[in-house]
């Protein structure tokens, strides 16, 4: 395993904030050297569900925390961002990504699960005040073909200037590419039913022989060599790993993939949790050492960050 944890304990541990249990699977986005980490964070009195075949938890609802650091290592909690309100569930595993100028987050939109409907794309772009950023529940919208579950949105920008998103309808990663964001939003007619139709020819990353899923974690990282893209594998087992692919700029489109994982549940509360071995990768950010720095949910219950080396990791990409 390439990637280093910074830390043998969490960075932000459960019940941090006030009437809330579990914080999880955090965002990232670095602005003049400060660190904003944009967590999920699940609200007091969930419990177990009894009934097997529903959702794992009842009156599990999730918003959406900030915590900032100067240093990366030692958090604050700043603000509540965002918070569920009449009509949707959870806010829940929040990327940030720099898209024109614009932050953009990225989620999963939860509806009341007695509703039927599945999980589906958040975006949201959020404001910057010189301090720290807010959002606006009425910029909010839902993206992508509807009727489907499809989450683990993640944004960057072709060589061309292209918009592309990275998606999961399982169990596969594809890739939809859009003139623009406002095409994003608003897509041509007919855009995802083409798009469903040719579901296959836009994979771009597929399970293991042993995987059960896959999931986009992070906003690429560009490099020299192409774009390092952070993700989760499932096993058939249930155990989470952090994974890592490189994609090419043009076309975003996978050059290679590192045989192993960049990390697994291996200390007591990644391995132990609301889910059971989990490691998430969602944040990523490249430090002026040249490390690239991780930050990742562990087991549904805390934050952990670790670190890789940029030139390490290129290097075992290149190879055979």
């Amino acid at each position: 395993m390439l990637a280093q944890r910074i830390s043998v304990e969490p960075l932000v541990e459960p019940g941090a904030v006030p009437g809330y249990g579990p914080i999880f699977n955090p965002g990232l986005a670095v602005v003049d050297g400060r660190f904003h980490l944009f967590a999920r964070g699940v609200r007091e009195g969930y419990a177990p569900n009894p009934d097997r075949s529903g959702p794992r938890f009842t009156d599990y609802r999730s918003d959406i925390l900030v915590f900032v650091s100067e240093d990366s290592r030692r958090y604050r909690f700043d603000k509540i961002l965002a918070a569920v309100s009449d009509g949707r569930y959870g806010f829940e595993d929040p990327r940030v990504q720099l898209v024109d100028g614009v932050h953009w987050m990225t989620y999963t939109d939860l509806p009341d699960p007695a509703s039927g409907r599945p999980w589906q794309i958040g975006l949201a772009p959020l404001s910057f005040d010189g301090d720290g950023f807010e959002f606006s529940e009425d910029d909010a919208v839902v993206v992508g073909p509807e009727g489907l579950p499809n989450k683990d949105a993640v944004l960057f920008q072709l060589t061309d200037g292209r918009l592309a998103m990275l998606h999961r309808i399982a169990p596969d990663i594809q890739l939809a590419v859009f003139d623009s964001v406002g095409d994003l939003i608003e897509p041509p007619d007919g855009y995802w039913d083409d798009h469903l139709a040719h579901l296959d020819d836009h994979v771009v990353i597929r399970p293991r022989r042993r995987g059960h899923k896959v999931g986009a974690g992070a906003p690429p990282v560009p490099t020299d060599d192409g774009l390092l893209l952070f993700f989760h594998e499932r096993d058939l087992e249930g155990v989470y790993t952090a994974e890592v692919a490189l994609l090419d700029p043009d076309t975003g489109r996978a050059l290679a993939r590192l045989p192993e994982p960049l990390l697994v549940p291996e200390l007591g509360w990644e391995r132990t949790g609301d889910v059971n071995d989990v490691v998430f990768v969602q944040g990523a950010h490249r430090l002026d050492d040249g490390d690239i720095y991780l930050t990742y949910g562990a087991a549904d219950r805390a934050v952990g960050a670790a670190v890789v080396s940029e030139d390490a990791l290129l290097a075992a990409l290149r190879s055979p």
